[in-house]
């Protein structure tokens, strides 16, 4: 007979004990803040119409990346590659009925047909959180600042991490004025432009003449614009973006988030213009900050420092469900690049630390009811985590065991300690030993 492999498919992971430990703090983290900002958990089913996705995701995670299926009417499903999509579906339901803004969040699995590389694997886990219901600027500063809040609970500082910012109404500003492209063409050189940084110059440039029609006079100032040079930007600025609603828009959201002391956490960034095609406001990316400072030549290395996770407003999308359309803006993080940045940093907490394990092994078969009427007693509080030996041990065998699942007491009765009503408490650690009454 065949025999079948032990290894999940490719793409994904096993999840033992410890690697958990990790991506529950992650969970936690997430789920703490956004509960502190009056967030609501939702969840929405691991499949959809293919078509949901295929409307606004974009030619990857809507194309290629799409994992489809057909059911038994011929229906094409698809696991859920994002959650943009199937919240605003979701919503879209109940959106006329619910009082305004609506605040939710998940935490969530989801699957993309991709090649698996660092910091990217086909099944990801995600938070995603959004404000539905409001046009304000007060929603883009608070979904902004809730992105910081995360990333500042974590223990990340300023000098760790940096919030790339930008609008997709100035992108088009730039695909149309200063690269002199047909409005036809901004989703495509949008596209285009997001590869920069990842793709050599020359290409970015050859790609935007050919592919959409840039009429490009000037190359030098393009690229310095798009890599953060002040002059460069103070060009574009004054001849193209002045008068832009989106340049005034992104001035009110810094000024408010500089109020709130977040200010030097952000960064206006033309080259940062998200992938999805649903995006039609501001847009963001949080960056590992060794990026801005390789960006600004203060530091040299071959590395490249790929996004941790973004977001961004997206009015548009629900009208592809043939209802009104209405605002909304979110973002979304994922485990695997959020775990790599805590792990170089150092930023991972021991979750369990304010736990006490315990083991009670069982010395004598005529003693079993005591040890689980014992264990009862202890885990009655709450930070307690009491394991109970399944078979009868010598007391050698039971410290070797519980040296090997790094609990911190051993708790020993016999019948001699049941005899005198105490049980005695070994501290793994110090090896010190302590009687006390049952």
């Amino acid at each position: 007979m065949n025999t079948i492999s032990n290894m999940p498919p490719k793409g994904t992971s096993d999840w033992f004990p410890e690697e958990y430990k990790k991506r529950k703090f992650i969970f936690d983290t997430w789920r703490k803040v956004c509960l502190s900002f009056g967030y609501e958990e939702y969840l929405t089913p691991v499949i959809e119409s293919a078509d949901v996705y295929r409307a606004k995701s974009g030619e990857d995670v809507g194309g290629k990346e799409l994992m489809v299926m057909t059911d038994r009417a011929g229906r094409e499903l698809a696991i859920r590659p994002e959650m943009t999509p199937s919240v605003t579906r979701m919503v879209s339901r109940i959106y006329e009925s619910s009082p305004k803004p609506l605040r939710l969040f998940s935490i969530a699995n989801f699957l993309r047909n991709e090649k698996p590389q660092k910091g990217r694997n086909r099944e990801f886990w995600q938070l995603n959180c959004d404000i539905f219901g409001s046009n304000s600027l007060m929603a883009d500063v608070e979904i902004l600042q809730l992105a910081i809040e995360i990333m500042k609970e974590f223990g990340a500082t300023k000098d760790q991490f940096i919030v790339y910012y930008n609008d997709r109404r100035l992108i088009e500003a730039i695909v149309t004025d200063f690269l002199k492209a047909d409005v036809s063409k901004v989703a495509e050189a949008t596209r285009i432009l997001d590869k920069f940084g990842k793709i050599n110059n020359d290409e970015l440039v050859l790609r935007l003449k050919q592919e959409v029609g840039a009429k490009i006079d000037n190359t030098t100032i393009l690229l310095d614009f798009l890599n953060l040079e002040e002059d460069a930007f103070e060009y574009v600025y004054q001849n193209y973006l002045k008068e832009n609603e989106g340049i005034k828009d992104l001035m009110q959201i810094a000024n408010k988030l500089e109020t709130l002391g977040l200010g030097e956490y952000i960064k206006y960034n033309p080259s940062m213009v998200r992938g999805f095609d649903y995006y039609d406001g501001m847009v963001f990316e949080v960056y590992d900050r060794r990026d801005y400072l390789k960006r600004k030549g203060q530091l040299k290395t071959e590395d490249s420092f790929r996004s941790l996770f973004g977001g961004g407003r997206y009015n548009g999308l629900a009208g592809i469900f043939g209802g009104q359309s209405f605002p909304a803006v979110g973002f979304a993080p994922g485990d695997e690049t959020t775990k790599i940045f805590l792990e170089e940093y150092g930023l991972f907490k021991n979750s369990t630390s304010e736990y006490k394990s315990y083991y009670l092994p069982v010395l004598d078969e005529k003693l079993t009811n005591k040890i689980l009427e014992l264990a009862s007693i202890l885990r009655k509080s709450e930070t307690n985590v009491v394991k109970v030996g399944l078979d009868v041990q010598r007391m050698g065998k039971a410290l070797e065991q519980a040296n090997k699942m790094s609990v911190d007491y051993v708790v020993i009765l016999g019948e001699n300690e049941l005899a005198e009503g105490k049980y005695l408490l070994k501290d793994m650690k110090s090896g010190e030993q302590v009687e006390i009454k049952i």
